[in-house]
């Protein structure tokens, strides 16, 4: 009888002493990581709404900075919360760390290997971060080394460990950060519009750029595109020279990330500039040469 009541008042008391302290800390870790959470997202709020006063462009690059720097931090907060509550529950358990030293050392060395991946990713992640090479809502394009074609999106999430990019189409793509060798910023600290005009060989092309720099001071002066744009749009000259076509080169530095917007609408005033002045834009017409005439077999 004795020997069946031991056990049950042992299980007592530990249920009483470890097995409500794990309870503990599993709930204290799951309230320290919702907090954190909850802080991580009204720091980005409020980041986000100090973005709407002072500098344009030198706001735009230390918000994008701050968001993946408050990524990064909040990921590694809640890595360390998890291994310290493991390590808790563990030894409230009855195991001793101790003996676990010798075989976390051989499994450390089997696990060393296979993880290298990961750990080329961490050490990758961090130096993104720290370089400040891209962040938050930036638009990038990842691509091999020497390759001008890759991934191109905007960067949605930075942790130490993978790169969280939404294409044009909306697709969402994850890279390890250890696998990212060439990055190519579309929007760091300005961007560039090009807009290439096209035009016949008969065409006044003095007449041509007055109404191409008539453009770009409109646009300067214009209210919705003003906010975009950091300084008028100038005229850079004939571009290339066709057979039947010239191309007009016209460029304006813009906020980061707002190239593609500006180009549109710049586009749109060219098109309806070009067609007032009675200019039409040439098109390509592929020719071919007359077929050979086939003489009729006898």
């Amino acid at each position: 009888m004795l020997a069946a009541i031991t056990p049950l008042s042992d299980f007592d008391r530990w249920a009483r002493t470890g097995a409500l302290e794990i309870v503990l800390y599993v709930t204290g870790a799951i309230l320290i990581t919702r907090f954190a959470g909850w802080i991580s997202q009204r720091v980005t709020g409020r980041i986000d709404r100090r973005a709407l006063g002072g500098d344009a462009l030198v706001r735009s690059e230390a918000a994008k900075h701050r968001h993946a720097v408050i990524a990064v931090v909040t990921w590694t907060f809640l890595a360390l919360v998890y291994f310290i509550t493991g390590v808790l529950v563990i030894q409230r358990l009855g195991v001793p760390l101790t003996s676990l030293v010798a075989p976390a050392t051989v499994a450390g060395v089997a696990l060393g290997f296979g993880a290298q991946r990961i750990v080329q990713d961490v050490l990758a992640g961090f130096f993104i971060v720290a370089e400040r090479q891209y962040g938050f809502g930036d638009s990038v394009r990842i691509s091999p080394l020497g390759v001008t074609t890759g991934v191109t999106g905007v960067v949605e999430e930075v942790t130490l460990r993978v790169t969280r990019l939404r294409t044009m189409s909306g697709e969402v793509v994850f890279v390890p950060n250890g696998q990212i060798v060439q990055v190519t910023n579309l929007s760091r600290d300005w961007a560039r519009a090009v807009i290439d005009v096209p035009i016949p060989v008969t065409a006044d092309v003095s007449a041509v750029t007055a109404a191409l720099r008539e453009i770009g001071e409109n646009a300067f002066s214009d209210s919705q595109l003003r906010p975009l744009l950091l300084d008028p749009p100038s005229v850079m000259g004939i571009e290339s020279i066709a057979v039947d076509q010239l191309v007009i080169r016209m460029v304006a530095r813009t906020l980061p990330g707002k190239q593609f917007d500006v180009s549109r609408v710049l586009r749109q005033q060219v098109a309806v500039a070009l067609r007032q002045v009675g200019i039409m834009v040439p098109t390509v017409v592929e020719t071919s040469g007359p077929e050979t005439e086939q003489k009729p077999t006898a």
